[in-house]
């Protein structure tokens, strides 16, 4: 365990981070997943963009890579393109 106060604070302020970015990390999969199983072109199409700014939010994050942001988002818009 740590002794300094501001060691301390840092494992408080961590762990608020963590549960937030694996909060964001986690809606954001399941939008992709609700995303990649919508049938129909205007509701997807709709979501789409929702869905790129929350990849693109995670990236500016750190929370996931920048080229695994820019795979995701390529992929989706295929997906979409092809309903």
């Amino acid at each position: 365990m740590a002794n300094h106060k501001s060691a301390l604070k840092r494992i408080r302020s961590n762990e608020k981070r963590r549960v937030l970015n694996r909060y964001q990390h986690k809606t954001t999969r399941n939008a992709i997943k609700a995303l990649r199983i919508a049938t129909d072109k205007v509701d997807a199409t709709s979501k789409l963009s929702n869905v790129i700014s929350m990849i693109d939010k995670l990236a500016k994050k750190n929370i996931i890579h920048d080229n695994k942001a820019s795979n995701l988002k390529s992929k989706l818009t295929k997906h979409v393109a092809k309903l």
